[in-house]
Protein backbone atom coordinates (compact mmCIF):
# COMPACT_ATOMS: atom_id res chain seq x y z
CA UNK A 1 0.00 0.00 0.00
CA UNK A 2 1.27 3.68 -1.11
CA UNK A 3 1.69 5.97 1.79
CA UNK A 4 -0.58 8.14 -0.57
CA UNK A 5 -3.82 5.44 1.05
CA UNK A 6 -3.30 5.25 4.02
CA UNK A 7 -6.04 7.34 6.07
CA UNK A 8 -4.83 9.69 7.63
CA UNK A 9 -6.17 8.10 11.37
CA UNK A 10 -3.11 6.05 10.25
CA UNK A 11 -0.58 8.68 11.53
CA UNK A 12 -1.92 9.97 15.02
CA UNK A 13 0.62 9.93 17.50
CA UNK A 14 0.52 10.81 21.44
CA UNK A 15 1.24 14.46 22.18
CA UNK A 16 1.11 16.69 25.32
CA UNK A 17 -0.60 19.72 25.64
CA UNK A 18 -0.30 21.93 28.10
CA UNK A 19 -3.06 24.77 28.72
CA UNK A 20 -3.77 27.64 30.83
CA UNK A 21 -7.66 27.13 31.99
CA UNK A 22 -8.91 29.99 34.21
CA UNK A 23 -10.36 27.99 36.98
CA UNK A 24 -10.80 27.58 40.88
CA UNK A 25 -11.20 24.50 42.78
CA UNK A 26 -14.60 24.15 41.86
CA UNK A 27 -13.88 24.23 38.27
CA UNK A 28 -11.66 20.64 38.65
CA UNK A 29 -14.49 18.00 38.45
CA UNK A 30 -16.16 20.11 35.96
CA UNK A 31 -12.66 20.27 33.87
CA UNK A 32 -12.20 16.45 34.13
CA UNK A 33 -15.71 15.26 33.09
CA UNK A 34 -15.45 17.58 30.44
CA UNK A 35 -12.07 16.00 28.88
CA UNK A 36 -13.64 12.40 29.66
CA UNK A 37 -15.75 13.26 26.88
CA UNK A 38 -12.63 14.22 24.44
CA UNK A 39 -12.15 11.01 22.67
CA UNK A 40 -8.33 10.24 22.65
CA UNK A 41 -7.24 11.93 25.87
CA UNK A 42 -5.58 8.75 27.64
CA UNK A 43 -4.40 11.46 30.94
CA UNK A 44 -5.05 14.71 32.39
CA UNK A 45 -2.93 16.45 35.34
CA UNK A 46 -4.41 19.45 36.50
CA UNK A 47 -1.99 22.03 38.65
CA UNK A 48 -4.72 24.37 39.92
CA UNK A 49 -1.74 26.96 41.85
CA UNK A 50 -1.02 27.40 38.50
CA UNK A 51 -4.21 27.45 36.52
CA UNK A 52 -2.41 25.08 34.16
CA UNK A 53 -3.94 21.91 32.47
CA UNK A 54 -1.54 19.29 31.31
CA UNK A 55 -3.32 16.94 28.52
CA UNK A 56 -1.87 13.53 26.89
CA UNK A 57 -3.46 12.05 24.18
CA UNK A 58 -3.91 11.55 20.61
CA UNK A 59 -7.02 14.24 20.70
CA UNK A 60 -6.52 17.25 18.76
CA UNK A 61 -5.75 20.85 20.92
CA UNK A 62 -8.04 22.57 18.94
CA UNK A 63 -11.01 20.12 20.01
CA UNK A 64 -9.78 20.09 23.83
CA UNK A 65 -10.29 24.16 23.28
CA UNK A 66 -13.52 24.11 21.93
CA UNK A 67 -14.39 21.02 24.31
CA UNK A 68 -13.46 23.76 27.59
CA UNK A 69 -14.82 26.52 25.99
CA UNK A 70 -18.00 25.04 25.35
CA UNK A 71 -18.53 24.43 29.08
CA UNK A 72 -17.94 27.74 30.13
CA UNK A 73 -13.95 27.95 31.27
CA UNK A 74 -11.99 30.03 29.47
CA UNK A 75 -8.70 28.16 27.90
CA UNK A 76 -5.52 28.97 25.98
CA UNK A 77 -2.06 27.53 25.30
CA UNK A 78 -0.12 27.18 27.86
CA UNK A 79 3.22 29.85 27.26
CA UNK A 80 6.15 30.00 29.28
CA UNK A 81 4.98 34.04 29.84
CA UNK A 82 2.42 32.13 31.67
CA UNK A 83 4.91 30.54 34.07
CA UNK A 84 6.42 33.49 34.72
CA UNK A 85 3.47 35.46 35.63
CA UNK A 86 2.12 32.60 37.82
CA UNK A 87 5.46 32.84 39.96
CA UNK A 88 5.67 36.62 40.14
CA UNK A 89 1.93 36.27 41.72
CA UNK A 90 2.08 33.76 43.76
CA UNK A 91 6.07 35.44 45.48
CA UNK A 92 3.91 38.95 45.79
CA UNK A 93 1.00 37.04 47.61
CA UNK A 94 3.80 35.69 50.04
CA UNK A 95 5.26 39.30 50.38
CA UNK A 96 2.19 41.72 50.72
CA UNK A 97 0.37 39.67 54.16
CA UNK A 98 -1.17 42.09 56.06
CA UNK A 99 -2.32 42.59 59.03
CA UNK A 100 -5.30 44.96 60.20
CA UNK A 101 -4.58 44.18 63.93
Amino acid sequence: MSLAKLPSSSFLFSQTIELKVEMVALHEKRLRKCLSKVKGIERVEIEGSIQKVVVTGYANRNKILKALRRVGLRAEPWSPRNEILSTYASTSLMFHNYNFF
